[in-house]
């Protein structure tokens, strides 16, 4: 499983983001049965992937979190390259689908 920065504050959001090109965000609710299924799988997969570094935020502690990157539902999770966003996966998450995602994002890199 891939280690992961618990992010509980919009700052560190932003820190987190500003401090590691390459980064991923998992923004996710203590309710949110998706959340809890997709995540463990998510995880397993960025195994594979040293050079991204994730951060994962509860939004309902870090509530600013919707405002800043638009997110709409959960679980949300988007890949940053210096800050600017790679891509963008919501609710139903493809497994393969975010595989092939990340893999054109580290070769186009």
């Amino acid at each position: 499983m891939k280690e992961y920065t618990q992010l509980t504050s919009i700052e560190m959001v932003r820190e987190f983001t500003r401090d590691n090109q390459l980064s991923f965000i998992y923004i996710s609710r203590d309710n949110c049965s998706v959340c809890h299924a997709v995540w463990p799988k998510v995880q397993g997969l960025l195994g594979d992937y040293p050079q991204i570094l994730v951060g994962k935020v509860d939004a309902d502690k870090v509530k600013e979190i919707a405002g800043e990157y638009l997110v709409f539902t959960v679980p949300t999770m988007f890949l940053l390259l210096d800050q600017k966003e790679l891509f963008r996966e919501s609710r139903f998450i493809r497994i393969e689908q975010l595989k092939q995602n990340l893999e054109r994002a580290i070769l186009d890199i």
